[in-house]
């Protein structure tokens, strides 16, 4: 494999080249030197990029995509994350088709007003029990997260 510059990656990858700077700076990527000011990168982070993309895309925060990539670039993805990852989003994308399908069905529903429609009734305390375990989960993370940076 050959070095790429940096703006070669740029139109490569489709990748800006302040978000590549942020991933190298973010130890996500690694540059190999340098010609001029113009970073240079092996052809790998081609790899990387598409990966890091795919992890955003799946949920995954930059630092726990960070953990994922050894020090040569190369993948080490604990399949029990993935499953664990895959099956949160399949729960989610069930949730989103409930609530596509109330949606639609209270923008053809003939009753009066929503307030009259019972499906749309429904969408609506599902709704709310949704946001409401999402704070409850949320705010227990937190916490746990703050308890955690506190004992260090």
């Amino acid at each position: 494999m050959g070095d790429i510059d940096i703006s070669q990656l740029v139109k490569k990858s489709g990748v800006p080249a302040s978000t590549i700077r942020y991933y190298e700076e973010k130890a996500l990527i690694k540059s190999v030197g340098r010609v001029g000011l113009k970073r240079l990168f092996d052809t790998q982070v081609l790899d990387q990029l598409q990966f890091i993309a795919l992890g955003q895309r799946a949920g995954f925060a930059l630092e726990d995509i960070q953990s994922m990539l050894t020090t040569k670039g190369r993948f080490e993805v604990n399949r029990e994350v993935l499953l664990e990852k895959a099956n949160e989003i399949a729960k989610r994308v069930k949730q989103l088709v409930a609530i596509q399908h109330c949606l639609e069905h209270a923008a053809k529903c003939t009753a009066p007003s929503h307030s009259e429609c019972p499906r749309f009734q429904q969408l609506l305390r599902v709704a709310g029990k949704d946001q409401a375990r999402k704070h409850k989960t949320t705010s227990g993370t937190t916490a746990k997260k703050e308890t955690a940076k506190g004992a260090k």
